[in-house]
């Protein structure tokens, strides 16, 4: 018998059908992946049965009983927990008080936190999170956030873990720790609802696949075994291609020729990007690179590398203690972020909800953030319709699933608000796009549809900088991919040469 069961789900957002007659059903000591493209229902479903949403119509059923979870906190105590792709945590509070949000062990009237931090430390060690219980959240890196999200589920001992794009923030030393640490949960007959848009993820780790499309199952709890990656994907995108660099207009060749790299019209659109011997005291040692209009140069590293600081002084968020920062203009690169938007560089992250978007504004108005409001290039007196204009123009050209422009932008699925944080950059026509996980947390058809974004942003002669927690993005959309290690560029990588393969050794050894 099936621990949590949703049958016949229906849910609606606004007119927008987001489930219909949907459901999937958890055993124990199973690992069931749900897939889907952007847009496809997963979160929704995830949603109705951790409490955060109630559903339309359809039945919730915990060990055979029907059950209604208020919010997420009831859905806990009743041992249904979830770490949800958007993180829910306290960034002015420590790492021990967001690990226990809502009680912990107390001593008297007070909560006991040397008993909390003993209760915590095994399962921060089993994660590899080896940071003081002190340290303020808002401090930690995103992939360190991710961890405490982790830790704080597991800390609940669960009977069914929803695990929503765990991996996406994490290293891969990170990862496979957590997959490890899914295994054991299976071993004791915990029920793992598993989401990922790595599908070797999901093919190593899954016991069954069930796959929504369009709101509505079409692949239900079928055996991983029997299938093959090619036949899950096709369940995903029907007859959809999946391939980005196969949909993009003169796509780019490896050698640059074609308009899509560093071609010709690419050179001549303005100038280099320059990093010359640039460092910065613990994290960055002597990196040089250049970087032309109309190329994508990729950074590759395990975290801490050095290649997101890169990224890090290109923008303006890091001083450089030697060498310096030129962009295309021949201007060094200023301090400070508002000062480096205003010289033309945009900054996509991936972290959308801590830096990208206003999920409480409507999809026009996060879009016309950085053009109109920061950059002021539409005048003193913006005008609404010029601006749901533009943001329509965007939304269609991003095959942006909404129902209009006007819909709150917390209301999209994770895939749709990271096209959103792309459109609001683009809208700005900047001379460099630095990516940091611009496709974190977003499934392959949607990732296809932004690959060929980026790739017609850079083919206009923009300079490309991209960070990736996805080795395959690496090796598939960058003309060129420089790996770091211990704060320096140990090989740049291009041509036969440029494969996820010898990516992954150099980045976790230093060496080819």
């Amino acid at each position: 018998m099936a621990i949590l069961e949703a049958r016949n789900i229906g849910k609606t957002y606004g007119g927008v059908v987001a489930l219909k007659d949907a459901g999937i059903h958890v055993e124990a000591g199973s690992v069931h992946a749900l897939l889907g493209e952007n847009g496809a229902g997963k979160s929704t479903l995830i949603k109705i049965m951790s409490g955060a949403v109630a559903p339309d119509r359809g039945r919730l059923m915990l060990n055979g009983q029907d059950v209604r979870f208020r919010n997420t906190a009831e859905a806990a105590a009743k041992g249904v927990a979830v770490v949800s792709q958007e993180l829910n945590l306290f960034p002015d509070l420590d790492v021990l008080a967001n690990l226990y949000p809502v009680t912990g062990p107390r001593r008297g009237p007070f909560l006991d936190r040397a008993a909390m931090a003993e209760a915590a430390e095994p399962v921060l060690e089993q994660l590899g999170l080896r940071v003081s219980p002190r340290t303020p959240v808002g401090e930690l890196s995103l992939a360190q956030r991710q961890l405490v999200e982790i830790a704080r589920a597991l800390l609940t001992g669960p009977r069914v873990l929803i695990l929503d794009e765990p991996t996406s923030a994490l290293e891969q030393a990170s990862a496979d720790r957590l997959l490890n640490v899914v295994r054991v949960l299976r071993e004791h007959q915990v029920g793992v609802v598993f989401v990922s848009h790595i599908l070797e993820e999901v093919m190593a780790l899954s016991d069954v696949i069930t796959v929504l499309r369009n709101g509505q199952v079409v692949m239900d709890a079928e055996d991983r075994r029997a299938l093959s990656m090619p036949e899950v994907v096709t369940a995903m995108l029907g007859d959809r291609p999946v391939s980005a660099r196969a949909e993009a207009p003169q796509a780019a060749s490896r050698d640059g020729r074609t308009s899509g790299g560093a071609g010709e019209a690419g050179r001549t659109a303005g100038g280099e990007l320059k990093i010359v011997n640039a460092g910065s005291r613990g994290v960055l040692t002597g990196v040089s690179l250049t970087v032309r209009p109309g190329e994508i140069l990729g950074l590759a590293g395990l975290a801490g590398s050095g290649h997101q600081a890169t990224l890090e002084l290109v923008a303006g968020l890091r001083r450089a203690d030697t060498g310096e920062v030129r962009l295309p203009s021949g201007r060094p690169a200023p301090r400070g972020l508002r000062r480096s938007i205003a010289a033309g560089v945009a900054v996509v992250s991936g972290d959308r909800r801590r830096y990208g978007l206003m999920l409480d504004k409507p999809i026009w108005e996060n879009i016309a953030q950085v053009r109109a409001v920061a950059l002021g290039r539409d005048g003193a007196f913006l005008r609404r319709a010029g601006l749901r204009a533009r943001a329509r123009d965007h939304g269609e050209r991003m095959s942006l699933k909404c129902a209009s422009v006007d819909q709150r932008t917390g209301l999209l699925s994770g895939g749709n608000q990271q096209k959103v944080v792309l459109a609001k950059w683009l809208d700005a026509d900047p001379s460099v796009l630095l990516l940091d996980d611009p496709t974190r947390g977003v499934d392959v058809g949607a990732k296809a549809e932004m690959h060929t974004l980026i790739r017609s942003a850079t083919q206009a002669g923009t300079v490309t900088l991209l960070c990736s927690t996805d080795v395959e993005e690496l090796a598939s959309l960058c003309d060129r991919v420089a790996v770091f290690y211990r704060g320096e560029v140990v090989a740049t990588l291009e041509g036969d040469d440029l494969d996820q393969h010898r990516i992954l050794e150099i980045m976790n050894t230093g060496r080819e």
